[in-house]
C-alpha cells in the first residue's frame, strides 16, 4: 500500500468533538449534596463473588457500590423500574462524556427516552484521572464479559461472566425466563475497573484496578430504577476475566433516603423531548 503524498496534511487535521456537551441540563450537585447529607440508608444488598444481584432505588434516592473485602470491579445495569425497554444507553454516555464517566456526568438511557438515569455525586477513585498508559477507571467502552465471546475465542460452556449473571439476577427480579431476561441485559458501566485502549493497535485494554478496601462510587437516582451488578470473575482483572482462576471478592450496594423536603425544587427529568415524527408528520 503506498501512502499519498499528502499523508502527513491528512493526519495533522484537528479533530471535532461530535456532541459539543455545554449545552446538556447540569446536575445541581450543591443540592444532591446537601440531600445525601441528610440521607438514611433504607436498603443493601452484597452481591457474591462471581455472581450479581439486583437493586432498586427510587427517584431522588442515592445508591452507592463500595469494595468490601478486596479488589472487585463490578459490572453495573441500570433499568426504569417501570419498563424494561427504557434503559442505560452506554454508547450514547460515551459519545456526550467521554470513554470513563466520573463526577457530575450522568448515565444516559436508551432511545427514544435519551434522559439521564443516574449521576455520579461521589467517587472516591476520582484521584486516578488518566495513567501513562491511557488507562482510566470506571469505563463505558467494555461490552461485559459474556459466554459466547469466551466460547468464540476459546471454546467451552462458561456460565458465571457478567453477562450470564446479569441475566440470572434480572430473571429472577422480574420473574421472567432467562431467555425472556437476557434481552433486556446491556453494555454495562464497568464500576472500578481500569480499562483503554493500546496506541499502537487501538485494542482494548484492561489492567489492576486501584479500587482498595472501602472505595465507593455514588449515585443519585434521577428516575425510578431497577439495577443490577455482577462481581466480575476478573476479580479486579489484572490478569484474565470469565475464569474461576482470579481472587474475586462481594461488593456492597447501600440505597439511601434523604429527608422530606431536602430535594425541594427538584424534579425526575422528563423523556426526550423529540416528537418522533421522524420526517413524516407529527
Amino acid at each position: 500500500m503506498t501512502e499519498p503524498d499528502d499523508a502527513a496534511a491528512r493526519r495533522a487535521v484537528p479533530p471535532v468533538i461530535c456532541y459539543p456537551n455545554d449545552t446538556l441540563p447540569q446536575p445541581d450537585l450543591p443540592l444532591y449534596a446537601a440531600a445525601r447529607a441528610g440521607a438514611a440508608k433504607v436498603a443493601e444488598v452484597l452481591v457474591p463473588p462471581r455472581d450479581a444481584a439486583t437493586f432498586r432505588a427510587p427517584a431522588g434516592h442515592f445508591f452507592r457500590i463500595t469494595s468490601v473485602d478486596g479488589p472487585q470491579v463490578g459490572d453495573l445495569n441500570l433499568w426504569n423500574a417501570n419498563d424494561l425497554t427504557e434503559r442505560f444507553y452506554s454508547g450514547k454516555t460515551r459519545a456526550l462524556h467521554g470513554t470513563h464517566i466520573g463526577v457530575g456526568e450522568r448515565m444516559w438511557s436508551s432511545l427514544p427516552s435519551l434522559r439521564p438515569m443516574a449521576t455520579i455525586t461521589a467517587d472516591s477513585l476520582g484521584w486516578y484521572g488518566i495513567d501513562g498508559f491511557g488507562g482510566a477507571v470506571h469505563d463505558v467502552i467494555g461490552t461485559r464479559c459474556d459466554p459466547y465471546t469466551g466460547n468464540l475465542l476459546a471454546g467451552g460452556q462458561y456460565h458465571h461472566c457478567c453477562h450470564s449473571n446479569l441475566t440470572r439476577a434480572l430473571a429472577d427480579e422480574a420473574g421472567l425466563p432467562l431467555h425472556e431476561a437476557e434481552p433486556h441485559v446491556h453494555d454495562v458501566l464497568n464500576v472500578f475497573m481500569c480499562t483503554g485502549f493500546t496506541r499502537n493497535t487501538g485494542q482494548y485494554f484492561m489492567k489492576a484496578s486501584p479500587v482498595r478496601l472501602g472505595d465507593y462510587l455514588e449515585f443519585f437516582a434521577e428516575i425510578d430504577l431497577l439495577g443490577a451488578l455482577s462481581a466480575c470473575p476478573g476479580g479486579d482483572c489484572s490478569a484474565q476475566h470469565s475464569s474461576d482462576v482470579a481472587a474475586c471478592y462481594p461488593l456492597l450496594i447501600e440505597v439511601f433516603a434523604p429527608a422530606a423536603g431536602a430535594l425541594e425544587g427538584w424534579h425526575s427529568p422528563a423523556r426526550n423531548g423529540y416528537d418522533r415524527s421522524h420526517g413524516r408528520g407529527a
